[in-house]
Formats: structure tokens, sequence, C-alpha cells
């Protein structure tokens, strides 16, 4: 069994994929630049007035949940397509499996807590483990089964939320500070990701370990391990191979877009008219662009199905898709990049960059990204990572360089 060669792979798949890695920047770039409470709660610190509003509000509604989401459900498509060829050749796909995501866990872990705590890697690996063995079932059930997973944290969103008037008046309080801290805790945020590479490292791996735990147990599991079944399901049914019929995808798109939007445009102004208050904010008022950015991704997935079809704009396709094969290396480079700008080791401009300037960061890196990979992977086989990647699962050195 070797890795997948370049003139074997399924380009639609790439083409999302790159296009995925690409649009999660849009939502990295402001846990790289910014205190962690900002992510969630735009007015936890920096300006949001005039061009810096508008970021936020474009980003939100057009990236936020959306590409993860994508990317996500990729996941699961890959987990189906690696495993079935590696059966038809052996009978068996359970040590490739898990060797694979056994290696993807490691390289999480030292992302997650040696450069960037963002790392969504560990979680994926995880929910790999637990997802393969119902990897079988029909796509029906696959689908379904995926839709529910997806909504426990809704469920588990609406238990915290009840639980708020029994809870102790020091846990509410813990819970504000971390919706919007004060001041004196976000300086103390900022001094820890703009001083010695010993403070930058253990700030990152305890906000990278409350991810792993607390956070995984309750959302990402749940999001991430059920989009991996919807995945599996859209594999299996040809919507990801760009197979099915230009209305199809283009019905899909229209039907998908006009329901997701408006339910994530109606909570981003609900959350203005509530001033983002944190009993409402983080609960109800976070639900809106969960569930919306849900149709809002598969109204993306269905129009670049519909590029990918298309006779047209090969050079930009090809280009894109080979961002997607070398999805590791990129996203890692975000955070390389991210960290070289705005922490202690590099720039250090953590917390000085406002939201409308970040972005001009992110189509720096789009740019650069796009030029990038393709030249890379004229001379060689692989990303550098996902070579290391791929001759650590099957034992065996891989051939890189393209002769």
């Amino acid at each position: 069994m070797k890795p997948v060669e370049k003139t074997n792979r399924i380009q639609s798949l790439d083409l999302l994929r790159g296009i995925a890695i690409l649009g999660i920047l849009i939502m990295n770039i402001q846990s790289f630049a910014m205190p962690s409470s900002a992510y969630n709660n735009p007015l936890a610190f920096g300006d949001l007035s005039g061009f810096n509003k508008i970021t936020w509000i474009l980003s939100h509604l057009f990236a936020d949940q959306k590409f993860m989401s994508i990317f996500s459900i990729l996941f699961g498509a890959g987990i189906v397509l690696i495993t079935k060829k590696k059966e038809l050749l052996t009978g068996s796909s359970v040590k490739l499996h898990y060797t694979r995501n056994v290696i993807l866990l490691l390289i999480g872990l030292l992302h997650a807590h040696i450069i960037w705590y963002g790392d969504i890697l560990v979680a994926y690996a995880l929910c790999s483990f637990i997802v393969y063995p119902l990897r079988k079932l029909s796509p029906r059930k696959l689908l379904i089964t995926g839709l529910l997973i997806v909504s426990v944290p809704s469920f588990l969103n609406g238990l915290f939320q009840f639980s708020l008037p029994f809870m102790p008046a020091s846990e509410l309080q813990d819970l504000r500070l971390n919706w919007a801290p004060t001041n004196e805790l976000i300086e103390q945020e900022i001094t820890a990701f703009t001083d010695s590479i010993s403070s930058q490292i253990k700030i990152n791996s305890q906000q990278a370990l409350f991810l792993e735990t607390f956070v995984f147990f309750i959302q990402f599991l749940w999001r991430a391990g059920g989009l991996m079944l919807v995945g599996m399901a859209l594999y299996r049914w040809g919507v990801l191979s760009a197979v099915r019929s230009r209305s199809f995808y283009l019905k899909s798109a229209f039907y998908s877009l006009i329901v997701g939007f408006p339910i994530v445009i109606y909570g981003i102004y609900m959350n203005f008219t509530m001033n983002w208050d944190f009993q409402y904010s983080m609960f109800t008022g976070s639900q809106f662009n969960y569930w919306g950015s849900l149709f809002i991704a598969y109204g993306y997935i269905s129009l670049i199905m519909v590029f990918a079809q298309s006779d047209n704009y090969d050079t930009i396709k090809k280009r894109l898709a080979s961002i997607g094969q070398m999805a590791l290396t990129n996203y890692i480079l975000h955070s390389f990049i991210g960290v070289l700008i705005f922490f202690g080791i590099g720039f250090g401009l953590f917390g000085k960059i406002d939201r409308s300037l970040q972005i001009l960061f992110v189509g720096i890196i789009w740019i650069f990204q796009y030029l990038a990979s393709e030249k890379w992977l004229n001379s060689y086989k692989f990303g550098p990572l996902e070579w290391v990647w791929r001759s650590l699962t099957y034992g065996k050195k891989q051939p890189f360089i393209r002769y």
C-alpha cells in the first residue's frame, strides 16, 4: 500500500480542502493576533467600530465555523477513501487508520503545545478513532447519526444556560471574566504571549490543554465527529466528487444559503442588541451561527463542486488544489507565520493590530500559498509535513523529489 499518487487524486476533494484551508485563516488570524476572549466576544478586546466592525461582521457571516465545517466533512470523507482502498488490497484497514491518526495526534500535540494552542489536529485524530467503526453504515444512517451527534453541544449549551441561576457566585463570576476579561487579565495575556519563549509556551500549553479536555468534550468531539460522519455520507453519495449534476449542486447551494445566511444574520443582530451579554451570547446567542454555518458550509461545498465541474479556470483550480494537497503543511505554516508576526518570539504585535488590518495579513498569506504550493509540488511529490506523515505511517521513507 502506497500513498495516493498525484495523478490518481480526486481534484474536487483537493480543491475543497485548499479553499477550506485558506478560509480557516480568516478566523484563526484573530487568535494569533488578539487575546483569546476576543474570538467569541468581539467586545472583549479592541476597537469595534467602522472598518473593524465591518470586518468582524463579514468574517463571522462568511467564515466563522463554515470552513472548519467543510474541513471536518472532508476529514470524514478521507477516512472512507483511504480505508476503502486499503481494504480492497489487504482486506483490513485497522492498522493503517490508527497508525496514521496516532501520528497525526502526535503532530497535533506538538503543534498545540509548542507553537499555537488553537490546533484542531488533536481533536480530529481523537474523533477519527471513534468514528472509524461507523464508516460502513449506510449513507442515510451516517447522515442522521452525524446530525444527531452534532446536536449534542446545543443540548449541553441549554443545560449550562438553565443552570446559571443555580451556580455559586464565584463560578458565575469566573464565566463572566472568561467572556469579558478585565483590562488587567487582558494585559497579563498580552504580556505572556509577547514575553520570553518559555512564557509563551507555558500559556500556550495551558490554553491548548483546556481546548483538548473541557472544550473537546463539550463541543469538538460532537461537532467534528458528527460532521465526519456527514462527510462519509456525502462522499459515498458522490456529492464531494463533483459527479452529481450541475442542477443538483446549484439547487443545493441556493436552498442551503437562503436558509443559512438569514439565521446567522439574525444571530448577529440579536447579539449586538443584547450588547453581547454573556448570559445570552455565550449560550443562546451562539446557536444561530452554530446551526446556520452548517447550511452555509454545504452551500459553499455545492458551489465549489460547480466550479470543479467547469471547463474554465484550470490554472486557478490547479493552484487551489495544490494548496489542498499540502493542507497539513499549509495549516501548520499559518501558525508559524502567525507566531512570527504576533508573538514575542517574532515581531511581538499581539494585541496591537486591529481586525481590519489583520485581514491584510490574511491576503498576503493567501497569495503566498496560492503561488508557492503548486510550485513546490512541481518539484516534490508531497508537502514536507505530508511526506513526514506518510513516511511514518507506512513505516518506510517515501520518494520525495520529482525527477
